[in-house]
């Protein structure tokens, strides 16, 4: 089914600019914003070497390769140079770009939403923390994005970054399954 181009074009926009700051949001703990794209980058480049279009395959494992070492040089408790490398805002919006691209150029932008479940669930917690606390005064949750509000309840950003991974790797079988059933 076509999507028509004033419904579309819009909706692109909104999908573009929402996973790029989700990318953003998550690069506050040490390894996720780079774990959970690599993750994405692994299921992108494997999806399209199955349907057939190797410049994305590379290009998807490319950044992979980018993201492996800079998350081994990156992640919470290394103790070889650790956090001698920082992504900033200027890479997490590249990666962010990249995920949006590679959804795109699938033909499957909503893949992302599956590939991408934490990406969804850390933005939408931010939105509801806005929302909650300027219509009632009142907080949902400790500190938002989640993530944060989880390191505030005790949970360590190794545990973090170990159930959001495990969590975006179940969002990731499923969306290989969502395709090959295409």
């Amino acid at each position: 089914y076509e999507i028509p181009f004033w419904l579309g074009a819009p909706l692109s926009m909104v999908i573009i600019v929402y996973v790029v700051n989700a990318i953003n949001l998550i690069d506050g703990i040490d390894g996720l914003a780079s774990g959970l794209s690599a993750a994405a980058f692994i299921i992108y480049g494997t999806v399209f070497g199955l349907v057939g279009k190797p410049v994305y395959a590379v290009m998807s494992f490319a950044a992979l390769g980018v993201l492996v070492p800079f998350f081994y040089y990156n992640v919470f408790g290394n103790p070889v140079k650790r956090k001698k490398i920082f992504m900033g805002d200027t890479g997490s919006m590249f990666l962010g770009g990249l995920v949006v691209a590679m959804g795109f150029g699938l033909g499957l932008p909503f893949l992302i939403a599956i590939i991408g479940i934490i990406y969804l669930t850390e933005t939408l917690s931010v939105m509801m923390q806005v929302v909650s606390f300027k219509l009632t005064g009142k907080r949902i949750f400790k500190m938002s994005p989640i993530h944060h509000h989880f390191e505030m309840s005790g949970w360590s950003e190794v545990k973090i970054v170990g159930v959001f991974s495990l969590i975006t790797a179940a969002g990731c079988a499923l969306a290989i399954w969502w395709v090959s059933s295409l």
